[in-house]
């Protein structure tokens, strides 16, 4: 997410360090890179002015200049404007007693009919089963799109075959929904390609004649200062409620995430991180803060790790690593959770200080090596998952030929798994936290790699080997491969 962005704030913080007398001259050489790499991450140009003088006014400071460690002090202000910037937000989606409606609302293409699908499966994770509304009467396809969602998530979809009237269409939904205690209706309303009349006067006339509760605006954060410009223009017709913002785990710049609070006082209640229905999140501005200037969001972290490990499963892991009882079964089943495609590097990159290690692990392919520790593990019987001690050269020949794989993957595994224990034992009460730590020494260690030659050990020096040159090896183990398959 932002990764450009990302990489231009810390190479101008990363710039002030190591300076052996810290002066006004340099320090202004560094808000210069700041500024430059909040232009090119195309943040509206008044909203950079405004950023700069507020963070130079700080870091221009005495307090700061004097500093044991003034590159600290700057990112300290950074990250406190960067907030300010992007915040408050109230997360609520203000819930009534009687029926609580949601209208959303932005340009064709957006992804409003998906972050309707989005923002369901988030009402449905806290207990509220809401009525979705085919109010799209532009597109047939949406409607069609609603239902497939509403079908996939158990939530009732309101539609009229034939409907001309969108406004009495959302209407004969709500009494509906009133009808048969639903407590929130989200209405997914008709886009266009681009702002015109006809649009805005259809959804002045729902918010009339139906007075949704919360009016989000769902605006796409890869089109740049465009979605900025839309949101305003939305604002100013309809006074809309917040803004859920869709596509930033795409090459999205950021430009819009910095600047629709400022341009429009329209806060961003939302952020959608990817495909998937679960990829929603509340925004939080610290949390962005520190995913920006790489020093993750420990709040999404937990967040998300609740979602993927309910709380009893989690008090059950953490007592078997106390207690020493975890085996590999227990492990595969948390191999498995983890095992979706991009999770395992999200959730990475969201543990503070992770972010450059992230990027250096980012060739490797930690998702395939799960997935084929899960077949090694399921090759073998309950019996050797409770106890690996039992498995013997013809017990690792049988597991190897199930899981198709060499015989030393399965040495590897099971010596990895044994050297881990202790580890995870040590980290019991230390929550998801401390089990993604277990993880991330996995990873380190190429517990999550099977195919690796050994562990990953510099040979004589004793040393690990850094993130990059674990990939670099991992390339030529590949390569080396691929020489022997074109030989056979």
């Amino acid at each position: 997410m932002f990764e450009s962005l990302q990489d231009g704030l810390q190479s101008a913080l990363k710039s002030l360090q190591g300076k052996g007398r810290l002066t006004e001259g340099n320090m202004r050489d560094g808000l210069k890179l700041v500024e430059q790499s909040l232009i090119e991450a195309d943040v509206s140009y008044d909203v950079v002015q405004s950023f700069m003088e507020s963070v130079s006014e700080k870091a221009l400071g005495q307090r700061v200049l004097l500093s044991l460690d003034p590159g600290q002090q700057l990112l300290g202000i950074v990250n406190d404007e960067l907030v300010n910037l992007l915040g408050p937000v109230d997360p609520s989606l203000h819930l009534t007693q009687d029926v609580t409606v949601i209208m959303l609302c932005g340009l064709q293409g957006s992804g409003k009919t998906t972050t309707c699908g989005k923002l369901g499966q988030l009402l449905l994770e806290n207990e509220v089963r809401p009525m979705f509304v085919a109010a799209d009467l532009q597109r047939p396809a949406a409607i069609d799109q609603l239902h497939v969602l509403g079908e996939q998530l158990g939530i009732p979809v309101y539609s009229e075959k034939g409907a001309q009237d969108p406004v009495a269409v959302c209407q004969a939904a709500v009494n509906k929904a009133r009808d048969e205690g639903v407590k929130v209706v989200v209405l997914d309303t008709a886009g266009r390609l681009a702002i015109d009349e006809e649009l805005m006067q259809q959804l002045r006339d729902i918010d009339t004649r139906v007075q949704p509760q919360q009016a989000y605006l769902v605006v796409d954060g890869m089109t740049g200062q465009d979605a900025v410009n839309s949101a305003k223009a939305f604002n100013d017709a309809l006074e809309i409620d917040g803004v859920i913002m869709t596509k930033l785990d795409g090459d999205a710049r950021g430009g819009a995430l910095l600047s629709v609070k400022q341009v429009t006082g329209v806060p961003i209640k939302f952020i959608g991180t990817g495909e998937h229905l679960d990829a929603l999140e509340p925004f939080n501005p610290e949390g962005m803060a520190g995913r920006i200037l790489g020093q993750g969001d420990v709040l999404a972290l937990v967040r998300e790790a609740r979602r993927i490990v309910s709380e009893k499963e989690q008090e059950e892991m953490e007592r078997k690593m106390r207690e020493g009882d975890l085996s590999l079964g227990d492990f595969r089943e948390q191999l498995e959770k983890f095992a979706k495609p991009g999770l395992m590097q999200k959730m990475m990159s969201l543990l503070p200080g992770m972010g450059e290690i992230n990027k250096m692990m980012a060739g490797e392919d930690t998702e395939g090596g799960m997935r084929r520790m899960m077949g090694i593990i399921d090759s073998m019987t309950p019996g050797e998952r409770r106890n690996p001690k039992v498995i013997d050269p013809s017990r690792r020949n049988r597991i190897a030929a199930g899981a198709g794989v060499e015989i030393r993957e399965v040495n590897e595994l099971v010596r990895q798994f044994e050297t881990m224990k202790p580890m995870m034992q040590a980290m019991a009460g230390q929550g998801m936290g401390g089990r993604m730590e277990a993880l991330r020494q996995m990873q380190d260690s190429g517990m999550l790699d099977p195919g690796a030659q050994g562990p990953r050990i510099k040979k004589g020096t004793g040393k690990r080997l850094s993130a990059k040159e674990r990939i670099k090896q991992k390339k030529l183990r590949e390569k080396e491969m691929r020489r022997r398959r074109r030989g056979k």
